[in-house]
């Protein structure tokens, strides 16, 4: 008899994991970010960051504006052209006609001050991520709408 149990990912690798998966289709010249949203154990929208529907990505357009321009990261989100993978997960999930009201978010990156607006508004009760990002806005925000981010580590893979 098999024991499998111990190899199985968590819940929250398993969706981490889609987010990851998900931020491979990223467009951005910049940084790949994917994200998953979750209700009741069942993904019902994903985004990853890109240049808005029927709009030429970034490398089409002769490439990264906030390059160009020389803006920092995490300063000045007007100036680019992409949306952020959460804002494409919450406008899927609107297209969709579902309710996010009490799921989870997975992003591979902290939520800048934007996102984390729109996930508070949107009803999203628990957030994880796996890296960090630089906005102490948001953090701010998040940490007074009483929402938690839970930081998930990679986990390394067993030794045989």
């Amino acid at each position: 008899m098999h024991h499998y149990v111990d190899e199985r990912l968590s819940w929250d690798e398993y969706f981490m994991e889609m987010a990851e998966l998900t931020a491979k289709r990223s467009t951005c010249l910049r940084r790949h970010v994917g994200a998953v949203i979750v209700k009741d154990r069942h993904i019902i929208a994903t985004g990853y960051n890109g240049a808005p529907r029927g709009i030429p990505h970034c490398a089409e357009q002769g490439g990264c504006l906030r390059e160009k321009l020389n803006v920092p990261s995490g300063e000045r989100h007007e100036l680019c052209r992409a949306l952020h993978a959460e804002q494409n997960a919450i406008i899927q999930v609107a297209t969709l006609g579902h309710s996010v009201e009490g799921g989870t978010i997975y992003i591979t990156n902290q939520p800048c001050s934007i996102c984390a607006k729109m996930i508070i508004n949107a009803g999203i009760e628990r957030i994880v991520v796996r890296g960090g990002y630089p906005d102490e806005l948001a953090e701010e925000l998040l940490d007074q709408a009483g929402l938690k981010v839970v930081r998930l580590a990679k986990e390394e893979p067993a030794e045989k």
